[in-house]
C-alpha cells in the first residue's frame, strides 16, 4: 500500500469515527464500559489463586450459583439543570458517582449500567439493617434540579420501568424508597413535589390508610416505629424530617399528634 492509498485510509477511518460519534456521543465512554464490563467476567471467570486455597486439594465449582440480583429501588432527583449535564457526570471517571437509569423530563430513558451490577448511587446509607444499599439496589435518578414538579412524561415512564423491574427481580412494594430515606442526614431527594402516594397507587413503595377514626395507643413510642420502618435513628431529628418529607411533604422537623397518626399507620405497613 502507497502512502497515498495509507493516507486516504486514515482519512476515511477517521470519517467513520466521527459518524459513529454523531450518532451516539457516548461512543467513548460506552467503550470504555464494555472494556470494563469485560474485565469483571473475566475476573469471575478465574478459578482462585493457588495460595488462597490453603489446604484444600482443588478447587471444586458449583453447578448453582447465578447473579445477585436486586432487592431495592431507589429513587433520586438529579439535582442539575439537564439530563445532558447529568450523563456527562456520569460518564466522567473523576466524578465517582452513576446510576443504572436517567429518565428525562422528556420521558426518555437513559439505561447506564446492567442492573446486575453494582451502581454508585445510594452512597453512604442504611434501611433496617441493610448498611449496603449500593449492592442490594437498582438507582433511578430523575432529571430534576430538588425544586421543581415531576412531569407527567418522566412520570410515564418512571411507571414503566418500575413495573419492568418489579416483575423481572420480584422486588416487593415496601422496597421503594428514596434517596433521602437512606441517608436522611445527608440528602432531600426526590423532593417534596415527588408523587410517592401515586406511586403506592400502582404497588411501588407502601402508604398508609385514613387516620380520621384512629385511636393512638397509650404509649406509642414514635422513634421505634421509625425503625420499623427502616429509617436509621442515629439523628432522630433527621429521621423525622425526611418521614415527614415522604409521607406528609412537609419539612418541619417537629412530629405533630397528627402526623403520629400517619406514622403509626405506616409502620403497620413495615410491621
Amino acid at each position: 500500500m502507497n502512502m497515498r492509498h495509507r493516507i486516504l485510509l486514515l482519512i476515511f477511518i477517521s470519517f467513520l469515527q466521527l459518524l459513529s460519534c454523531s450518532r451516539n456521543p457516548y461512543a467513548a465512554t460506552n467503550k470504555l464500559y464494555k472494556k470494563q464490563a469485560k474485565a469483571f467476567s473475566k475476573t469471575i471467570a478465574t478459578y482462585p489463586l493457588e495460595d488462597s486455597l490453603q489446604n484444600a486439594p482443588y478447587f471444586v465449582g458449583t453447578t448453582n450459583f447465578n447473579l445477585r440480583k436486586p432487592n431495592f429501588v431507589i429513587i433520586h432527583h438529579t439535582a442539575q439543570d439537564s439530563c445532558g449535564q447529568t450523563l456527562k457526570t456520569f460518564t466522567l471517571q473523576r466524578t465517582q458517582v452513576s446510576a443504572h437509569y436517567v429518565i428525562c423530563k422528556d420521558g426518555t430513558i437513559h439505561h447506564m449500567l446492567n442492573d446486575y451490577l453494582r451502581a454508585w448511587h445510594a452512597g453512604a446509607g442504611k434501611w433496617g439493617n441493610d448498611a449496603d444499599i449500593n449492592s442490594s439496589s437498582i438507582g433511578i435518578e430523575l432529571d430534576n434540579n430538588g425544586f421543581d414538579f415531576f412531569p407527567d412524561a418522566q412520570m410515564k415512564s418512571l411507571l414503566q420501568l418500575l413495573t419492568s423491574l418489579k416483575k423481572t427481580y420480584n422486588i416487593p412494594t415496601a422496597n421503594v424508597i428514596g434517596h433521602a430515606d437512606i441517608a436522611p442526614t445527608r440528602k432531600n431527594d426526590p423532593n417534596i413535589f415527588f408523587p410517592w402516594k401515586e406511586l403506592a397507587g400502582k404497588g411501588f413503595g407502601n402508604w398508609y390508610d385514613d387516620t380520621t377514626n384512629i385511636i393512638m395507643p397509650p404509649f406509642f413510642d414514635d422513634i421505634k416505629a421509625l425503625r420499623i420502618i427502616g429509617y436509621d435513628t442515629k439523628d432522630t431529628t433527621a429521621a423525622i424530617l425526611t418521614f415527614k418529607r415522604h409521607w406528609l411533604q412537609d419539612t418541619t422537623r417537629v412530629l405533630s399528634d397528627a402526623d403520629k397518626k400517619v406514622l403509626y399507620m405506616v409502620e403497620k405497613k413495615f410491621d
